[in-house]
């Protein structure tokens, strides 16, 4: 019987449009060092542990008929050079260049007829660094047949693990006529495909029913000139461009804020994320208009005993919450999310950072992945926003012996939703990466600094001096010296 796509699978592509591509990524940035590092070492490093992430020399195949799921099947034609690009920034590259770089890269949907997946060897960065944005379709990545590539990628140590030499070959392409046959025959020995199959097919059809509707809805809207109706400023409709921000920040004043109020490092992140998108909707030409709370959905670890620990993808669950961006007080901002997320800690099925991130083979990417599949699946909870928060190893990880510097989900955008934050803690840093729709927030960057305040403001809540920010401010902060440093590092 054929490797075929799970309902769930099947109703993640036909979320997928031209303006809410469905796939996940992540940029990292290096440092080549003495290692020599570059582009013909990435596609070594790749081709040799490409054969731990079998699905990523794989491609979906339509069953004549849809008389079954889409299959997975190798792909004769499969080139790793396609796959793996080189790029590069006019020397001395900027952050800012990366960001936009980036940004070009994934608002462009994956070829479905390919592997799902891509990645790119960006050279040219200030310093000798280089970059590597990897992005793979979320029905690639479920976390119990398929991890992220990412997740194979890296070493705890500068000199690379020594691979065998991978045999692969690629099964013979299949045919209609024995597609057919096999669905069959899975059908007749295996009655439970047939109503799979069903399942996914009617789901498909909803999902393509409701996209239409909402399209409908928004053209009579126009033609009779009125404005669409939206829950808050960032759920709006979608173009096919983005927008991407990356904010760094260091790890120990998380933890002096934890220290100091109480509660976790995920909930000072949320905390500062909720004083950020205050500050930041309140320098926008349109004031809150009574928008006291954001509900956010936060993807969250639990623990399961029956399960094995790499089966990744049954261990993660979606966890609501209602960001307090109408309260002006930092402090009691940081109190209501600790509260929200009590009872979640105090069941025994919560995973502590600390164990998670000690996870044999643990890779952020992964998880990020998973959590962006788990938001599509909850788009009918009516969330406002994902906020996916990953602590990651707080040590140096290596590429083919290149030092990781820096890295940064870059969260997909769901219909609708024209912001998605990510955030991976890694070597004493918290990284922050924001995806925006870039015609629906085109002051995203403000966001960013937004972030680098909210943090302060809670830090300074520490100290006997309190230094905070004026309220009310409708023009976009300063930037200092430090605070753009904080961005754009």
């Amino acid at each position: 019987m054929s490797d075929r796509l799970r309902p769930r699978d099947l109703g993640l592509l036909a979320l997928e449009t031209g303006s809410s591509p469905m796939h996940n990524a992540t940029v990292e940035i290096f440092d080549p060092g003495d290692s020599g590092f570059d582009y013909a070492s990435l596609v070594s490093l790749i081709g040799d542990r490409i054969s731990f992430v079998p699905r990523y020399r794989q491609r979906l195949v339509r069953v004549p008929g849809r008389l079954a799921n889409p299959a997975w099947v190798d792909d004769p034609d499969f080139d790793l050079a396609y796959h793996v690009r080189r790029s590069a920034l006019p020397r001395p590259g900027s952050h800012d260049q990366l960001r936009e770089l980036v940004a070009r890269i994934i608002s462009r949907p994956l070829d479905r007829h390919r592997p799902l997946w891509e990645v790119y060897f960006v050279e040219g960065l200030e310093g000798g660094r280089v970059a590597v944005l990897a992005k793979s379709h979320q029905v690639l990545v479920d976390g119990v047949d398929t991890v992220d590539l990412g997740q194979v990628l890296l070493d705890t140590v500068p000199e690379p693990k020594a691979m065998e030499y991978d045999q692969w070959r690629p099964r013979g392409r299949p045919t209609s006529a024995g597609m057919v046959a096999e669905a069959l025959a899975d059908t007749l020995q295996h009655p439970s495909t047939a109503l799979s199959t069903a399942v996914a097919t009617t789901e498909s059809a909803v999902r393509t029913a409701v996209h239409a509707l909402a399209k409908a809805g928004e053209l009579s809207s126009a033609l009779a000139g009125r404005r669409p109706v939206h829950e808050s400023p960032i759920n709006r409709p979608l173009s096919q461009q983005r927008r991407f921000v990356t904010v760094k920040t260091s790890l120990a004043d998380y933890r002096t804020v934890r220290k100091a109020h109480g509660g976790t490092v995920n909930d000072v992140i949320l905390a500062t994320v909720a004083g950020a998108v205050r500050t930041w909707l309140m320098t926008r030409a349109e004031s809150l208009g009574g928008l006291r709370k954001l509900r956010v959905i936060v993807p969250m670890s639990v623990i399961d005993d029956e399960l094995e620990a790499t089966s990744l993808g049954t261990q993660i669950t979606g966890h609501l919450v209602d960001l307090p961006i109408g309260e002006a007080s930092p402090v009691v901002r940081l109190h209501q999310v600790s509260y929200s997320f009590r009872a979640h800690r105090e069941t025994s099925r919560a995973v502590a950072a600390n164990r998670l991130a000690g996870i044999a083979g643990f890779a952020p990417t992964t998880f990020h992945a998973l959590g962006a599949r788990l938001a599509a699946d909850e788009l009918r909870t009516g969330f406002q926003l994902s906020v996916t928060n990953v602590p990651g190893p707080q040590f140096p990880l290596y590429a083919a012996g290149a030092q990781m510097l820096e890295t940064y989900p870059v969260p997909p955008l769901l219909p609708q939703h024209a912001l998605a934050i990510g955030v991976t803690s890694y070597d004493n840093n918290v990284y922050y990466g924001i995806t925006a729709d870039r015609d629906a927030l085109p002051d995203v960057d403000v966001l960013g600094d937004c972030l680098t305040e909210a943090l302060v403001e809670l830090v300074d809540t520490t100290s006997g001096t309190r230094t905070r920010a004026p309220r009310g401010r409708r023009t976009p902060p300063k930037k200092s010296a430090s605070r753009a440093q904080g961005r754009k590092s």
